[in-house]
């Protein structure tokens, strides 16, 4: 079962697409983090999500939020699906231990093996203030996460 809204957002350390080490506590107190769990790089729904959210950063730098999206997939892949879609937000690897976070999380689809589309909106105390967990096929909607980043 996925974090629900009013838990406290279990805290990780994850690798970038650059190898560098991204911390969802090093975000308390200094931003709100919208943490979106997508199951594979350079598919076409997860690509057509990730360029949506390129094309509208502001809309989060904005409202003091940090961006992060995370997969099971390596940082190689994700360096060069970054690269190669112009993403300039972290692209994080949940790739080994393989899905720990993305269980913690409660998105992960052991059957596939990889995370459902779940998004959190978590503020800057590191609590969840939002959430919407979809299948795999089904995308999410952008302004759903600035209305959530709104109402904080």
């Amino acid at each position: 079962m996925a974090i629900q809204v009013g838990e406290k957002a279990p805290d990780f350390e994850l690798k970038d697409n650059h190898g560098a080490s991204v911390k969802l506590s090093d975000f308390v107190g200094q931003k709100n983090v919208v943490l979106l769990f997508y199951p594979f790089a350079f598919t076409g729904v997860c690509t057509g999500e990730l360029c949506e959210l390129r094309d509208n950063l502001p809309q989060f730098s904005d409202r003091d939020t940090q961006l992060l999206a995370v997969s099971n997939d390596s940082i190689h892949t994700l360096r060069v699906f970054a690269e190669q879609e112009g993403l300039e937000y972290p692209l994080l690897s949940d790739f080994w231990p393989h899905g720990n976070v993305s269980r913690a999380y409660g998105v992960f689809d052991e059957d596939k093996g990889c995370a459902v589309r779940g998004t959190f909106v978590i503020d800057k105390e590191g609590v969840v203030r939002w959430t919407v967990v979809n299948g795999l096929p089904d995308a999410r909607d952008l302004n759903d996460y600035v209305k959530a980043l709104d109402a904080l």
